[in-house]
This record gives structure tokens, sequence and C-alpha cells, in this order.
């Protein structure tokens, strides 16, 4: 059995590093994508994971596979496809915060078909999760919602982490439709502050929370950028706040934050339907923890903590 499997986009961050002798920007080829940044998370801090999805068959979706299997992230799910390249995202850093532009009309990552999502893998994890970026086109799209429906069929938690980025879609109206589709299947959700209203149509947290409640979320978490996060649940509600970090990069410090979450669900097999107050507030503190040491270093995957790591700073 695997603890958690993740589905959706594989795909390089390229991140400024410095100018060249000439004054033209330089950037570092970092290993990404959220999904499978959740996973190396996820890895680092001792669970068993693997990563359904597709890349290019070029240099850089085989550094991705490699950089996967060094991280002990299964890879039997990954396809190359080699009538399409892997995707690529150029960051733009700018004290520490970031914004993207990306190399992907298309990307393979969107190049998925549900015929080639395995459902032998999907019948041995515990948490299934995904993201919104492999429902911005299809086939992905269709892709990731079979893959919802035979991994819940499976009785899996199906764990959801939408990310808005909106120069991957036609409009925000289409953005807000196809988001919000998985959200019904839910068992644990994140959205950030930035996403209340597009995600839930309210903008306070805690409300926006409550809403995915009454859809069916049994554990939803709202990130609070320097604030910490709060969790919301059919029994209570709390919040963590976060610690003053020297920040680096910012890139994966949501992803880091959900992979420290998923950790604990699967560690201590709680379902969250059984959650307590007290069990929700220590697993915000230990995502919260994750996230902070993992802003502290440059890139997403490379960036990620050890449990030895965060139980030291705890």
């Amino acid at each position: 059995m695997f603890d958690v499997i993740a589905l959706g986009e594989l795909l390089i961050d390229f991140t400024p590093y410095g100018t060249s002798q000439d004054g033209r920007a330089l950037f570092e080829q970092n290993p990404g994508g959220a999904p499978a940044n959740v996973l190396a998370a996820l890895s680092r801090l001792g669970q068993k994971t693997a990563f359904i999805g597709k890349v290019g068959e070029d240099m850089h979706g085989h550094l991705l596979k490699d950089t996967l299997e060094e991280c002990g992230i299964d890879t039997s799910g990954l396809i190359f496809d080699p009538d399409y390249f892997t995707t690529l995202a150029f960051v733009a850093l700018e004290n520490g915060e970031r914004s993207f532009s990306f190399a992907r009309k298309p990307g393979a990552d969107t190049k998925l078909h549900k015929e080639e999502v395995s459902e032998d893998l999907l019948k041995q994890t515990r948490i299934f999760h995904c993201g919104s970026l492999s429902l911005t086109d299809e086939p992905s799209r269709s892709a990731t919602m079979y893959a919802i429906e035979k991994a819940k069929e499976c009785t899996a938690l199906i764990s959801y982490d939408p990310n808005y980025r909106a120069l991957l879609w036609k409009s925000p109206e289409a953005a807000m439709e196809q988001m919000r589709r998985p959200i019904s299947s839910v068992d644990i959700m994140k959205i950030s502050d930035e996403e209340t209203a597009l995600l839930t149509g309210v903008q306070d947290p805690e409300n926006a929370a409550g809403r995915l409640i009454e859809q069916g979320v049994s554990c939803a978490v709202v990130t609070l950028g320097k604030d910490g996060a709060l969790m919301r649940t059919k029994d209570f509600v709390v919040h963590a706040k976060g610690s003053h970090r020297k920040v680096a990069d910012t890139t994966g410090a949501g992803d880091s934050f959900w992979g420290g979450i998923l950790s604990r669900f699967a560690s201590t097999g709680i379902h969250p339907d059984d959650l307590t107050e007290d069990q929700g507030l220590e697993f915000l503190k230990f995502a919260n923890t994750v996230a902070g040491l993992c802003v502290e270093k440059r890139g997403a995957i490379p960036a990620m903590p050890s449990l030895d790591e965060v139980l030291a700073e705890l």
C-alpha cells in the first residue's frame, strides 16, 4: 500500500539565479509541479508515495523522473510522450514572492488520458491527491475526474489543493466552474486566502471553510500567508499562526504545508471525520513548521525538509 498517490502536473520551475556578465537574467532548472511537490514533502517526511502523470520525451522529462526517484517516489504511473514538450514555468521573484510565465501550449502534462491512469495504483493508496492545473484542459481534466472517482470507489481519502493560475485559464468564470467540480467528492481540501471567493463565493476564510464543509468536505484548511492557517471541520475551527522566517523562495511553500498535513493523516491513520480539535491544532503546527523550513531554501522539491528537521524545530 501507498500512503499517498498524486496525479497532475510535473514541470520545471526556471527560478531566477542572478545575472550573467552582460546583465541578463540567469535561471536555475528546478523540478516542480504542485502534486509532485506535495509527494516530495511527504516522502521526506517518511511516507510511501507514487505519482501519476505525463512528461515530454525530452531532457526535462527525464530529469523530472530521476528527481522523483531520488526522492523515493514511485514513478510506475509516469508516462513519457514524444509528441509534447514538458511544461516549463518561468518564475519571477520579488522579496521572495512569486509570479509565473508558462510554456504550456500545450504541455505534456495536459495530455494525460484517463485510459493511461493506472487503476491498479489507485487500488493501493490510502489517500489520493490532486490539484486543479490538471483541470485546465482536456484530456487531463477527464483523467483527473476519473481518477478521483476510481480512488473513492476503492475507499481512499480524496485530497484536493486547487491552485489558481489565471494565465492558464480562458477566463475566471471557466476557472471557477472547473475548479469547483471535484469539491463534492473531496474529504480533505486546502485553499489559500486569495482563493476563497473563487472557490466558495465568500471572502472570509472561516466562512469559506464553512461553505466547503456544507458541500461535503470533512476537513477544510485555509492558508493565511504569514498569519499561518486555519482548519475547520463540522465540529471545530482552529487557527495556528506561522513563525517569522528569513524567506529565500516561497515556491512550493503551500505544497510543503499540505504535504505536512497529509503526512499527519497518513501516519496517524485518523479519518478526517474523527479529527479532534487538539489533533487539528497539532496538524497545523506541524505543517506550518514544514512550510517554514521550506521557504528558507531555494526551489520547491529541493527545499523540502526531512522529518528529523521538522521534529528538531518542533
